[in-house]
């Protein structure tokens, strides 16, 4: 049994969690590698199903390769089949009265969570993220989404009717969804991977939680961290396996009552369609949350302070390979300041940068995903160059050993060609060279170019240019930065999301996010008897 609610509970003082900086010499730094040590000493580890907090192992085995090293893998999983994710959707719907009903503030203590090592080792070695960012994934802002997670929610619930009328009492409680919630998360973030079954957890939804194969174990010691924090078992159901399987089992159940989506658009979409051909079966209309995909953009202005624009823009698009969501793709650069030493200054740090095993310390970018990235993101080097796109670096890849793509820029005469509309996920950044005259044009042409509308970035020193590009663009991202990089949204500071076909917008690390996981009710209480049932209007 739940534990009764004595006391309003006020949650203790919160701050974003400090990024350690791994220097040289630094205690965390030889912490970690002793981590990364003994993980790569104790691979292939195996992950099973975890249903109703007990091991489920099904003998149906895949792998999750590591990206340095495609010819081993970080761990083997169990796939979930079809009794699995039945028994994981019934075990949801039975833990869920009991979770929804348990004092907020015990659920609350279930996400105050704490770093671990192994996590950042595993997101290193799995997803091939270089230190830094491992560190500010796996460790700073899955902690952050946790711990405001319990501010946000403690918002929500005060969030509660203006006005009592005279001898009654109005109250708004915010209760879980009516079913079980379905998240379906990606392999580029760990901590989107805890977010996206942990927000709807936080306000007693019970979810079913399919992680990407390519991210598989990060996400296991993800679900393994929760339990130990207290989570009980069968509110949170893991269940690893084939994407189209395992949701298209969810999405087909009565009490399906919610997706939580990050990934594709193309599949999103698709997910979309399929829910609403099965509304029929279902008790309610399901909530839809997905943040997709991005075609981010920079614009240089010709006021902008040069050496940062072209630093900024490094960071961007070459960031753990270009594979994030918010990831530059599309640069815009006055020509003014294209030919006065941006091109060159951009070539020359671009030419820094070291690609290689994520493991050593050096190299700024580490592999791509997986083959069929790998494959993607050449194909679209060369669609630009079949297109009249100059390769002024890079453009090249090996994957002898790893998925390794060299830092690529393209200048493009076409504004509409096709690595300038379509999302790559992927290191290559391409360029349009604009007239100075001709800067609100431009603001359109980025507005208009393609379908996605995530984020961007507008550098300038003049600040009638920087409210004139905000305005133009104001459908055109969901996260606008001024003389910052289009990536980086820190959880509590810049809530994220984009709309168009980059998602819904519900923007995570905020309150608004709960919002579409609770179904509130409205209760009134009255004081005061009646004495008649007629109304002084009704007198002669």
């Amino acid at each position: 049994m739940s534990t009764p609610q004595l006391a309003s509970f006020k949650i203790p003082a919160i701050e974003n969690e400090p990024m350690k900086s791994y220097a040289p010499g630094s205690a965390e730094r030889q912490a970690l590698a002793a981590a990364i040590t003994q993980m790569e000493q104790e691979l292939p580890f195996e992950v099973p199903c975890i249903v109703n907090g007990v091991e489920i192992k099904t003998g149906s085995l895949a792998k999750q390769p590591m990206p340095h090293d495609h010819a081993r893998h970080l761990c083997t999983y169990h796939e979930a089949d079809e009794a699995t994710v039945a028994q994981a959707i019934d075990g949801a719907l039975a833990a869920k009265a009991e979770w929804e009903s348990m004092p907020w503030n015990d659920r609350a203590a279930s996400f105050s969570r704490r770093r671990i090592l192994s996590l950042i080792a595993a997101t290193i070695l799995g997803q091939g993220k270089n230190t830094w960012q491992a560190e500010i994934d796996a460790a700073a802002e899955l902690t952050d989404f946790f711990r405001f997670g319990v501010k946000f929610v403690e918002e929500l619930y005060a969030q509660q009717p203006a006005k009592n009328s005279s001898g009654s009492w109005n109250r708004t409680e915010y209760r879980a969804l009516e079913g079980f919630v379905l998240a379906v998360s990606p392999f580029n973030f760990t901590a989107i991977g805890g977010n996206l079954p942990g927000t709807p957890a936080l306000v007693g939804n019970v979810v079913v939680w399919k992680p990407s194969p390519m991210a598989t174990y990060s996400n296991y010691l993800v679900y393994r961290i929760l339990a130990e924090a207290g989570v009980p078992p069968g509110v949170i159901q893991f269940v690893p396996g084939k994407p189209a399987e395992i949701v298209g089992q969810a999405i087909n159940h009565p009490s399906f009552a919610a997706l939580h989506f990050t990934g594709s658009t193309f599949v999103f979409k698709k997910l979309w369609k399929d829910i609403a051909m099965n509304l029929d079966k279902y008790k309610g209309y399901p909530r839809i949350v997905g943040e997709t995909g991005g075609k981010n953009f920079h614009i240089v202005h010709k006021s902008a302070e040069v050496r940062n624009a072209v630093l900024q823009t490094v960071r961007g698009a070459f960031e753990y390979q270009g594979q994030k969501c918010s990831a530059l793709s599309r640069l815009y650069v006055s020509s003014s300041v294209w030919n006065g030493g941006f091109k060159d200054q951009l070539l020359a740090e671009v030419a820094k940068i070291r690609v290689g095993v994520p493991t050593d310390w050096s190299n700024f970018m580490g592999p791509v995903i997986g083959w069929p990235a790998y494959e993607k993101i050449l194909g679209y080097i060369q669609k630009a160059k079949d297109a009249g796109g100059e390769v002024l670096a890079g453009g090249t890849g090996d994957r002898s050993k790893g998925y390794f793509i060299q830092p690529t820029v393209i200048l493009s005469k076409d504004p509409k060609s096709v690595t300038m509309v379509e999302e790559i996920f992927g290191p290559v950044v391409t360029v349009f060279v604009f007239e100075d005259a001709d800067f609100e044009k431009t603001l359109d042409l980025i507005d208009n170019t393609t379908e996605y509308a995530l984020t961007g970035a507008i550098f300038s020193t003049d600040r009638k240019a920087l409210i004139t590009a905000t305005n133009r663009l104001r459908n055109a991202a969901g996260n606008v930065y001024y003389n910052e990089k289009c990536t980086g949204a820190v959880v509590g500071q810049q809530p994220f999301g984009g709309a168009r076909a980059s998602g819904t917008n519900d923007k995570a690390g905020s309150v608004s996010i709960f919002y579409r996981f609770v179904s509130a009710r409205s209760i009134k209480e009255n004081f005061v008897s009646v004495e008649d049932f007629g109304y002084p209007s009704n007198l002669l």
